[in-house]
Order: structure tokens, then C-alpha cells, then sequence
């Protein structure tokens, strides 16, 4: 089987540099493409260079529909208007989209769907197996416990981090909301500042801690009357995102078009 040719958006980046890396040291994946930004100081260098990997042959270009159409499938950790230019662009070259990028809205999320008629595209707030098994962890207590259990949801990022809730935060609330049978648009509290009053019934919190560089802390927390149920993941190293994210496209490859999310990939459905 010949090796899945991969490109990577946002290059420069904290998260793109490490996609460099990891397909660099993964079997059966190569490095096919590139993208960065119009007049990004880094155009035309060598993209293992930037990610401190050593030559690959591939330079880092702003033209991501030249790069899709030579390649598998594009892995995308970049901002929620980048990746919706970007799903288009997938689904004209018909490849894998793996989208990592979190703060996307109801619009954008619209037209990821829409893209997902004419290309794979895989799309989670987290890439990690321990998050998204978390995820189910969380639907299933939701399921099992009563109303008279309060959901809060805790994250913490590095200082860095432009969205609240992260991406991740919201997929747990997500996943709580899922297992109490009700809309999370409809019962998030996202923000409590002054004299806010008792809390709402049946509300689903969420609580967002930004500082130093931490990589991501999650929590949900099921408080009852004189006891709380934790549930906790903490990613120590960025590269498990990563891998999750070259697992998904090893995964879509040859899949039909559709938008799939990594429960799908890691065959974990609802525990």
C-alpha cells in the first residue's frame, strides 16, 4: 500500500509544526503539502526545517488547492474561517479533511456539513482516545444520574488560547447534555459574574481557567446532595493530538462522503 500523502494548513503553528513531526516519524504517511498564510515569513522554506525535523523536500506554500489536489488529506488545526475556506477546497479535490480547529459556530458548522457532501471530513474538539472515551463516560452518567445532579464543566489552557469553552469543553457538554436527552444551546451557562441568583435547574455549566502553558485540563463535575462525581482527563504531551488526527485520516481514507467525528474512528459509541 503506498504511503498517504498529507498536508498540513497552518504550518507555522504550534500544532502544525508537530503535525510535521509526527507524520515525519509515522510509517505509512508522508508529508505531501505545506499552507501557510499570504505573506507569511516563512514562505518557501522547507517544512521539516520549520518543524526541526531535518529536510523533507516540501516547501511551505499559500496555495492550499494546488497542495489538496496532489494529496490524500489535509489535517487542519487553524481558525474556524481558514477551515471552512479550507473544507471547500476539500471537497473540490475530494480528499480527507481532519479538522482539529475549534470555535466554530452554528454557521460554520452548516457549512462543514455542506462540504461533507462531496468530502470526508472528521471533525472533533479533541483527537485524544482519552477525551473522547471520556466523552462517552460522561453520557453515559448523565443517562444514569437524576436531575438533582448538577453538571459543571472545568478546562484550563496555556495563556495563549483564544477560544472559551475550548472546543473540548464543549464537546463534554455536549456529551452531558446528550445523555440528560436535552439541547445544549438551550441549557449552557457559560459565564456567572456578580449577584447571578441560585442556579438555574438543569443547567449545564462551564468554567474556563487560561495560564502559563498548560495543555489542556478537562472536568466534569456531578455534584449531588453530599457527594460529587469527577470525571478528569489532562494531556501532558500536544503530540496525542496529533497522532489522533493521522489516525483519522488513515482512517477516512476511501471512506464515502460524509462528516464523521473520532467516536467513529475509535469505534466508541455511547458506554
Amino acid at each position: 500500500m503506498s504511503e498517504l500523502r498529507l498536508v498540513v494548513v497552518g504550518a507555522a503553528g504550534r500544532m502544525g509544526r508537530m503535525l510535521i513531526k509526527t507524520i515525519s516519524e509515522t510509517a505509512g504517511v508522508r508529508l505531501s503539502g505545506a499552507i501557510e498564510r499570504s505573506g507569511s515569513e516563512v514562505l518557501g522554506q522547507d517544512a521539516g526545517l520549520l518543524a526541526g525535523v531535518g529536510t523533507l523536500g516540501v516547501p511551505v506554500t499559500d496555495d492550499p488547492l494546488a497542495a489538496f489536489v496532489a494529496a490524500d488529506g489535509v489535517l487542519d488545526f487553524t481558525t474556524p474561517a481558514a477551515t471552512i475556506a479550507f473544507a471547500g477546497l476539500a471537497a473540490q479535490a475530494r480528499i480527507v479533511h481532519v479538522v482539529g480547529t475549534t470555535g466554530l459556530d452554528e454557521a460554520d458548522l452548516a457549512k462543514l456539513e455542506a462540504a461533507s457532501r462531496h468530502a470526508v471530513i472528521i471533525r472533533s474538539g479533541n483527537m485524544s482516545l482519552g477525551v473522547n472515551l471520556l466523552a462517552a463516560l460522561v453520557e453515559r452518567v448523565a443517562r444514569t444520574l437524576g436531575p438533582e445532579f448538577d453538571i459543571e464543566v472545568v478546562e484550563m489552557h496555556h495563556r495563549m488560547k483564544v477560544d472559551a469553552p475550548s472546543g473540548t469543553a464543549l464537546m463534554l457538554g455536549e456529551a452531558a447534555a446528550k445523555g440528560r436527552g436535552i439541547t445544549l444551546k438551550d441549557h449552557a451557562d457559560r459565564g456567572r459574574d456578580g449577584i447571578t441568583g441560585a442556579r438555574h435547574a438543569g443547567a449545564i455549566g462551564f468554567a474556563a481557567l487560561r495560564g502559563g502553558t498548560v495543555i489542556g485540563e478537562h472536568s466534569v463535575i456531578f455534584a449531588g446532595a453530599g457527594e460529587r462525581i469527577e470525571l478528569s482527563h489532562k494531556a501532558e504531551d500536544r503530540s496525542l493530538f496529533a497522532h489522533g488526527a493521522l489516525r483519522a485520516a488513515l482512517w477516512g481514507h476511501g471512506k464515502k462522503p460524509g462528516l464523521y467525528g473520532m467516536a467513529d474512528v475509535l469505534g466508541i459509541a455511547a458506554i
